[in-house]
């Protein structure tokens, strides 16, 4: 089976992560993509972060009537902070039969110098990249295992949500249905 690994803090998920991975499970060759949640990424601040569990609830719930898409809740158990070629040998040792493509922004791919042990990932891994808004296109020699989509592009970021609640403005419809319920009806964020 090939699975897309969509990392990331979904702190929380919205509407433009959703997608992406619906558009990469439904417009490429994999058959599934898991929404990996993690705890801390060592590249951004973890003060920000709401509760591990309960991002990982609302990533549950924002998909759970897609069976092509999935929670993974590898990192929790993995030293902290994650690193994605820690995830990635994890995930080969324990799933011998799939095979795993990361599924990345161009953001993303336009710093992976920045990650530990990068060029085995580009190595040793294929590399879906959507486009993101605002970001130039300028990576150069990167290897054959990554490939560019024309995913639809949205504005939108967790952080743009997080300060809407805090300032007690809606959400709504920028997140899933049901997390903008489970939002509305908890504390998370509007501290």
């Amino acid at each position: 089976m090939k699975i897309g690994l969509f990392f990331g803090s979904f702190n929380p998920i919205h509407i433009g992560h959703l997608i992406i991975a619906n558009y990469m499970v439904t417009h490429t060759d994999l058959d599934q993509v898991w929404f990996v949640v993690t705890p801390h990424n060592p590249l951004k601040k973890k003060a920000t972060l709401a509760n591990d569990y309960d991002r990982l609830h609302l990533v549950k719930i924002a998909i759970e009537d897609n069976p092509k898409l999935r929670t993974s809740d590898v990192e929790f158990k993995l030293p902290k902070p994650s690193y994605t070629i820690d995830t990635l040998t994890y995930l080969k040792e324990k799933f011998p039969t799939h095979e795993f493509v990361l599924i990345m922004g161009g953001d993303n791919i336009a710093t992976i110098e920045k990650w530990k042990n990068y060029e085995v990932i580009l190595r040793d891994y294929s590399i879906y990249v959507y486009k993101r808004p605002n970001v130039v296109d300028g990576v150069i020699n990167l290897p054959e295992t990554v490939s560019f989509f024309e995913a639809p592009l949205l504005d939108l970021s967790a952080t743009y949500i997080r300060n809407l609640l805090k300032e007690g403005k809606s959400v709504q419809y920028l997140v899933h249905d049901k997390v903008f319920d489970y939002i509305q009806g908890s504390s998370m964020y509007k501290v």
